[in-house]
């Protein structure tokens, strides 16, 4: 069995429109939910394997708030692709995970996190800042995942609780 936690970032700030898109950090919202989702994956004793992340700014410090409240101590993999990318690039990604990592969270953007999603499972909601679908697959292997193998098993955001 292979599981697979699609985290999209906490909600950024727009305030310094000078900055990139990338550099954006966290809003007050963000820095609050962030955690909050943290707590909540920790209680329900949820801890991955491995954690990707996009290193863009909002992005890199939502993995590194949650990954601190689920006690998870190894380093974080950045990886360029899923900052912008699609469908294929995320996938290629998810296929090269080693085989030795059943639970792998991945901390992107969407609209790429929503497109994966609904091409494993019937989804129809957008996942929103903070948001976490855990999807899980009957097989051995990254490579191996399928439409047909998947299970959606979870979608959690900070506005159900709020």
């Amino acid at each position: 069995m292979k599981t697979l936690y699609l985290m999209r970032h906490a909600k950024s700030s727009w305030k310094d429109i000078t900055l990139d898109d990338f550099d954006r950090p966290l809003n007050k919202r963000g820095q609050r939910d962030a955690p909050f989702m943290g707590e909540l994956l920790n209680k329900r004793g949820i801890k991955p394997d491995i954690i990707y992340s996009s290193p863009a700014n909002r992005t890199k410090t939502t993995a590194q708030i949650i990954a601190k409240k689920v006690g998870y101590t190894k380093p974080i993999k950045f990886e360029n692709k899923i900052y912008e990318s699609n469908l294929i690039s995320l996938k290629n990604i998810i296929y090269g995970i080693n085989n030795k990592h059943n639970i792998v969270f991945l901390f992107g953007h969407n609209p790429c996190l929503n497109i994966f999603v609904e091409d494993f499972c019937p989804f129809y909601e957008n996942i929103p800042t903070c948001g976490i679908v855990m999807l899980e697959f009957s097989c051995e292997s990254w490579d191996e995942i399928s439409m047909e193998n998947c299970n959606f098993a979870l979608f959690e955001y900070p506005k159900k609780y709020q």
